[in-house]
């Protein structure tokens, strides 16, 4: 079978059961791709040393990511390949007992995990090796720096990273490709290296909203997400967090195209009234973070932090220095925004629009960008979703993000299906 990039997972299990298409085609070609791509963009830590076996008790095309390559962060357990948590090199291991549980389920809906993906260090600020696919003097944004840029290099069709403040959504803008962050909790984390436990969030890159909605309904065994006619009906509200935060104009512009799209499709914009209490969330979840890090990272910064990175040091410190009343400070406001938020999105929105990053991704790559507008969000454990529908001024992607209550993830999925099929 000749593939393309516009190659969705539906057609592929539809080509495999056809015929027309043979289990290991896709894999190869990401095989091709990886060898022609990753000299100049390096998303990969580590590549699987063989090829995987695909699950012998099913037929072709009969599970729902049959023979699909995937790409793992590298803070995600194999016991194929080394772990080095992004930390190049001064803590690895050779591989884990076990598989994540992550891993395991992809294989059981017949994924070909292909290999890890750099991660930033411990998944926070200090980056990796990875550039940007776009353009390979910037950024593509952290923590899932890899997993981002292989799927916008077209190395693979899907990849996983995790998001803690903004570790999804903001590379995926920068690279642009879709990446979603589903409902705080929606995927076991087990066998995954723990941040913010009350934070860590899975979740994953595709280039086709598609495949976004086919690996959702794989992994938890939710019905299909199948796409309306239009979006008639469907409340749309435009706010970003924190709202004091000026918004460039590629950003500006990228809200703009955003919203035109949804009201060609019928949708709604309505006015969105968020109280005070929000802007504080961003400094709560900073504060969550915190604290939960130093006490994740409590062995690794004992024994390690004369070579951790400046920034990770700091934040360790950071926590450590937290006291108890202040973290629980900002785990009870948490709890009040969530009920607060729930009550906007019954009364005033189904969805919110909002900023995904500040703009194109930076110059440079010595840092990943600022997560400033996906903080507030992670903290309250909504769905997030990165559209990459606009390109900023210097013909960089700029996405935006929709964001939907707890646990309306396939509400989310298909208003965004919809979006893209009617565009």
């Amino acid at each position: 079978m000749t593939l393309d990039p516009h190659l969705t997972i539906e057609n592929y299990q539809t080509a495999l059961k056809e015929g027309s298409a043979e289990p290991y085609d896709w894999w190869h070609y990401c095989a091709a791709c990886i060898e022609k791509r990753e000299p100049e963009v390096q998303a990969w830590e580590a590549l699987a040393p063989r090829l995987p076996a695909l699950p012998s008790e099913v037929d072709v095309g009969s599970v729902p990511l049959y023979g699909v390559p995937v790409g793992i962060k590298d803070i995600i357990d194999t016991t194929d390949m080394p772990i080095t948590w992004g930390t190049r090199g001064y803590l690895s291991s050779p591989g884990a007992q076990l598989n994540a549980a992550l891993v395991t389920l992809l294989e059981e809906n017949g994924a070909l995990i292909m290999g890890k993906t750099v991660s930033t260090e411990f998944a926070y600020f200090t980056p990796g090796k990875t550039h940007n696919p776009h353009d390979p003097t910037r950024t593509p944004g952290g923590s899932s720096s890899g997993s981002a840029a292989a799927v916008a290099a077209g190395m693979v069709p899907l990849a996983f990273g995790t998001q803690t403040a903004g570790s999804m959504i903001r590379p995926a803008s920068y690279c642009g490709v879709f990446g979603f962050k589903p409902t705080f909790g929606t995927l076991s984390c087990d066998g995954v290296k723990p941040f913010a436990a009350s934070l860590d969030t899975l979740g994953w890159f595709a280039r086709h909203i598609d495949d976004v909605c086919t690996t959702f309904s794989a992994l938890t065994k939710a019905p299909p997400i199948p796409a309306l006619d239009n979006l008639k009906g469907v409340r749309v509200g435009i706010r970003s967090l924190p709202v004091d935060e000026p918004l460039a104009p590629d950003v500006k512009q990228a809200l703009a195209n955003a919203q035109e799209r949804f009201e060609n499709a019928g949708a709604e914009i309505v006015p969105l009234s968020l109280d005070a209490r929000y802007e504080a969330l961003v400094e709560h979840q900073k504060v969550v973070m915190a604290y939960e890090a130093s006490q994740a990272l409590a062995s690794e910064y004992h024994h390690y932090a004369a070579q951790m990175g400046i920034k990770l040091v700091e934040l360790i410190e950071e926590g450590r220095a937290t006291s108890f009343e202040r973290y629980i400070e900002a785990k009870r406001a948490t709890s009040q925004m969530q009920q607060a938020l729930s009550q906007v999105f019954s009364e005033q929105v189904d969805i919110i629009l909002a900023a995904s990053a500040q703009g194109e991704a930076p110059k440079g790559l010595d840092a990943t960008g600022d997560p400033i507008y996906c903080r507030a969000w992670t903290l309250l454990g909504v769905p997030c979703l990165n559209l990459p529908l606009s390109q900023g001024s210097a013909g960089m992607p700029v996405g935006v993000q929709i964001i939907a209550d707890r646990w309306q993830d396939k509400m989310l999925l298909q208003v965004a299906r919809t979006l893209m099929k009617m565009s």
